[in-house]
């Protein structure tokens, strides 16, 4: 399984980017809300990553933080909802959107998207229903920490050693407006675990 690349964004597209990691190009679809969030081509990206696994395909997603994997993850659980449609309604709805239209029932806020008509809008909510939490723990969970590589790569140390997408990224959050801009990520991941603990 491969759960995260780190590299350079080697070239971009409307749904998918190319990372180039140690001289090998890894094509990930991914939504708008992450492509906007990776930056230049050149830049150094740190991305979660789902791969899907098919007869005659296997396809690799990304994501800028843990609460936009998490919810892909739940999107993919309703029958008849494909990695692409999840993507698309991921474009449209960050996690903490998503949570709040579940937990109200929103059907019509979910079928903005792209491939996603009022049956299936409906099949999600119900589905999804009290799997989401609630829109105010989702809130923080979509929060992304501040961009760049040291930020999201304390939140993968966080997530690595068990801690809640909630919880990592709000600590992480925290400690990075603590810390400033110039962190290191060994500051960062000290601190963000300081108050995580408490």
């Amino acid at each position: 399984m491969i759960a995260r690349l780190t590299g350079i964004l080697a070239e971009t597209a409307a749904d998918h980017a190319v990372i180039d990691v140690a001289g090998v190009g890894y094509a990930v679809l991914a939504s708008t809300r992450t492509l906007d969030a990776i930056g230049p081509v050149g830049s150094a990206v740190l991305l979660l990553t789902e791969l899907q696994v098919r007869e005659d395909s296997m396809t690799l997603f990304a994501f800028a933080n843990a609460a936009e994997r998490e919810s892909f993850r739940h999107l993919t659980s309703v029958q008849g909802v494909g990695g692409r449609v999840a993507l698309a309604i991921l474009s449209v709805l960050d996690p903490t959107e998503l949570a709040t239209a579940v937990a109200h029932g929103d059907k019509a806020m979910v079928a903005r998207a792209n491939g996603v008509g009022p049956k299936l809008a409906q099949r999600i909510v119900n589905e999804l229903a009290g799997k989401l939490g609630t829109p105010a723990l989702a809130g923080v969970a979509g929060s992304a920490p501040p961009k760049g590589t040291t930020a999201q790569d304390a939140l993968s140390a966080l997530a690595n050693l068990g801690f809640k997408p909630a919880e990592a990224s709000a600590a992480v959050t925290a400690a990075a407006t603590d810390l400033g801009e110039a962190a290191t990520l060994d500051a960062l991941v000290r601190l963000a675990l300081r108050k995580a603990a408490k």
